[in-house]
């Protein structure tokens, strides 16, 4: 495993050590899923890699608060905002609301270019969104996907 990996051991020793059991149980459950990631691939992941295992499980503890929230059960709701506080560590800084917005008119613009200079409609929806997501990966931001697609929604509405 790559940095990400590294990182996860040596924490795992530090919650065993000081007793976290929470802590040590959803930095375990981490290390498990990169594990099976990396033994389906064969072979040791790349750190992009390894952040899409990452925002996978952040995506499913995301989804889990909301339906603990909705069935009236705030104690396992609260369990799992822990988990998710203990799994964005191992992540990148997540992308302003400025930031976003400037990486969505970045590719809007490309695909502009792209398109012999004819500004982008709704229908161009997705060349956009593919073109907004390499420039929030190529600039080691992250960001949630739902906030994207609403931004280029928005600007493609513009017209």
């Amino acid at each position: 495993m790559a940095a990400i990996g590294d990182k996860l051991g040596k924490d795992i020793v530090e919650a065993m050590k000081a007793r976290q059991q929470d802590q040590l149980t959803a930095l375990r459950m981490v290390k498990a899923a990169l594990r099976s990631k990396e033994i389906d691939k064969r072979q040791p992941l790349t750190d992009a890699e390894e952040q899409a295992v990452l925002t996978t499980l952040l995506k499913q503890r995301r989804e889990s608060v909301e339906q603990f929230t909705k069935g009236g059960r705030p104690e396992l709701a609260a369990k799992e905002q822990a988990e998710i506080a203990w799994i964005e560590r191992y992540m990148p800084q997540a992308a302003s609301a400025d930031e976003l917005r400037s990486l969505v008119l970045a590719a809007l613009e490309q695909v502009a270019a792209e398109n012999g200079g004819n500004r982008p409609g709704p229908k161009d929806m997705g060349a956009v969104m593919k073109a907004a997501q390499q420039k929030i990966a190529s600039s080691g931001l992250r960001a949630d996907g739902k906030l994207v697609s609403e931004l280029v929604k928005a600007e493609l509405a513009r017209g």
